[in-house]
This record gives structure tokens, C-alpha cells and sequence, in this order.
């Protein structure tokens, strides 16, 4: 078992972050911050098919186990990310057991799953099959994304199903889903959120969730969660740039701030 697998099911706590922007250099930047892991992002980013291996690279190149989001349930976006080289996948919009068992088909070889050989990048381009067929199943991490009203309706079921190794949760989607968006929803969210984390912990399965910042990792923590993503590259960039920004401009003298105004 891959280090990064143990960790995730030995429920570790592990701080990982999307990556967004479609470049090497900003993964190595990513990867030598010190995160757990990192997630490519290749559903809501503007990330092509040929450009994810290059980004798994990168992450190889500091030894940070790389993941990666696909667009959506088909085998083939499953099965391209792995044979590039990616550390597992994150499944998005699962909200029913039978979609959970088709990712798990998707990402595991035979005899537990049904993914197809083949000579990409994770193989060696075809030298190392036979060493790659051995232990894939054994390392690669499957996380499922629940982030519909469905997906909660259908938590039970969706955590039952064998070798998922993490139940992810998606608050935004999540919270339209319900019907909880804003502040007045805080409560609704929050509740739907302990729900799936309580059924999923039960089934014996690591759970996950988005957060857009550190401000209450220790409140989920506390509650089992251990598998986060802490916002995004891009928003690192913003944020950090904006702090930097507001910095400077309090150490103006009056004068140019009255000018700047």
C-alpha cells in the first residue's frame, strides 16, 4: 500500500489543495509548500487531457502524490488520469451506489474492478506492465465526491460500497443542492455535512471535504473528518497577493494614500 493510500485510510489527517492553474511551475511552487497531496483539477479548470500529465510530473518531481478531479463519471477520464501517472482520482457528483461502484470498476483492475491495461506513463509506456498490474490496486486512492440532496438521501448506500477509500464532501454544490446557501443556511449545511461524515465514518470509510480556508479545519477534524482540501492554488495566489497589496498600502505615508484614494 502506497503511503499516501495508508494515510488516507488510516485517517490521517492530510491537507491537500486543488490545482487550477494549468502550468509545471505553479505545482512545483504548490508542491514544495508543504500540503499532503495536491488535486489537479481538471473539472472546473480550464486543465486539458495532455497538459494533466505534465502537472502529475511536476508533483513527481517533489515526491507530493498528485490526484486528480476528473469531469465526470466516464471510465475513460478515470482511466486516462491513471495511466498518466496520478496518485488516485476524485470522482465528482456521485450521488447514488451505483455510481459509486461504477468509479470503483472504473479505478481498480480486475479481478475487483475492471479497468483496462494499458502502456501509458504509470506503466512505464508499456516496460513495467506486469510490476504496475501489482500493485495499482493496492495504492491508488478512489474519493467519490457527495455533494447533491440525492447523494445525502443515498449516503447509507454509497459508503457501503467496497474499496471506495474516501466519501469527499462538496459543501457549495451541496449547499444549492439543499437549498442552504448563505448564512441562513449555515445551520442546514452544517448538519447535512455531519450526516454524511457520521454514516460514512460508521462504514468504516476516511471522509473528506472542501474547505476555502484553515479558519475551521479543527471543527470538522474534532467531528472525523481528516481529508481536506484547503481551497485552491488560484485562490492562494489572489489572497496572498491582495494581503501583500493592503500591507503596502497601510505603511503609506497619509499623503499618498489621500492620492491613492
Amino acid at each position: 500500500m502506497s503511503h499516501f493510500r495508508k494515510n488516507c485510510v488510516e485517517k490521517n489527517l492530510l491537507i491537500g489543495t486543488f490545482a487550477a492553474i494549468p502550468h509545471p511551475v505553479a505545482i512545483e511552487v504548490t508542491a514544495s509548500s508543504g500540503v499532503d497531496f495536491l488535486c489537479i483539477d481538471w473539472e472546473h479548470s480550464q486543465i486539458g487531457r495532455e497538459r494533466i500529465e505534465d502537472l502529475i510530473r511536476a508533483a513527481d518531481v517533489h515526491r507530493v502524490p498528485a490526484m486528480v478531479r476528473v469531469p465526470g463519471h466516464a471510465p475513460e477520464f478515470i482511466a486516462s488520469v491513471l495511466d498518466a501517472g496520478a496518485a488516485g482520482v476524485l470522482v465528482p457528483r456521485v450521488s447514488t451506489a451505483a455510481q459509486a461502484k461504477a468509479a470503483m470498476l472504473a479505478t481498480r483492475y480486475p479481478p475487483i474492478g475492471e479497468r483496462g491495461v494499458g502502456p501509458g506513463r504509470a506503466a512505464a509506456y508499456g516496460y513495467r506492465i506486469p510490476d504496475y498490474l501489482a500493485k495499482a490496486n493496492a495504492e491508488l486512492v478512489l474519493a467519490i465526491q457527495v455533494e447533491t440532496a440525492e447523494g445525502l438521501a443515498n449516503i447509507a448506500e454509497i459508503a457501503a460500497v467496497d474499496d471506495i477509500d474516501v466519501i469527499f464532501i462538496g459543501p457549495g454544490d451541496l449547499s444549492v443542492s439543499i437549498d442552504a446557501m448563505g448564512p441562513a443556511g449555515k445551520d442546514k449545511l452544517d448538519a447535512a455535512i455531519e450526516t454524511i461524515t457520521r454514516t460514512a465514518l460508521a462504514a468504516g470509510r476516511t471522509v473528506g471535504i472542501f474547505r476555502p480556508s484553515p479558519d475551521d479545519i479543527g471543527a470538522w477534524s474534532t467531528a472525523g473528518i481528516s481529508f481536506f482540501l484547503l481551497a485552491s492554488d488560484t485562490m492562494f495566489l489572489g489572497a496572498g497577493l491582495a494581503d501583500g497589496v493592503a500591507q503596502a498600502r497601510r505603511q503609506g505615508t497619509p499623503e499618498q494614500q489621500d492620492r491613492g484614494a
